[in-house]
């Protein structure tokens, strides 16, 4: 199977650890998307889901204690899909929809590649 056409789709990255964010840039960035923010808080989040064109999110589960599913029915009320990360394993997933996409982080480049494939294919 190929890598999916990624280049210039535009990502939000919702992370609050610094590094997590900074290394899903890059990966990001490799596949030749768009990242937008990132963001680390959850009301610089939603600012930029109004101030940014949005293709897709990849969104961390526990941001700093915040749940991030106000921001998830944000998203799908605009039409952007999205997976949420979480390193918690399924303790950090009690609160997700069934269906949902999600990454186990850590995750590699690849895995990430074929979440945003699905999400692209969302995308239209």
């Amino acid at each position: 199977m190929s890598a999916p056409d990624l280049a210039g789709l535009r990502v939000l990255v919702v992370e609050d650890e610094m590094m997590v964010s900074m290394l899903i840039e890059d990966m990001l960035t490799d596949l030749g998307c768009i990242v937008v923010g990132p963001a680390a808080r959850l009301d610089e989040a939603i600012t930029l889901t109004e101030s940014e064109q949005i293709d897709c999110a990849v969104l961390d589960v526990n941001l700093g204690g915040q749940p991030i599913f106000p921001l998830a029915d944000i998203l799908r009320a605009k039409g952007a899909p999205f997976a949420f990360a979480t390193g918690y394993g399924d303790a950090g997933l009690r609160d997700v929809d069934k269906g949902s996409l999600v990454l186990q982080k850590p995750f590699r480049e690849s895995d990430l590649a074929r979440i945003l494939g699905e999400l692209r294919a969302k995308v239209g």
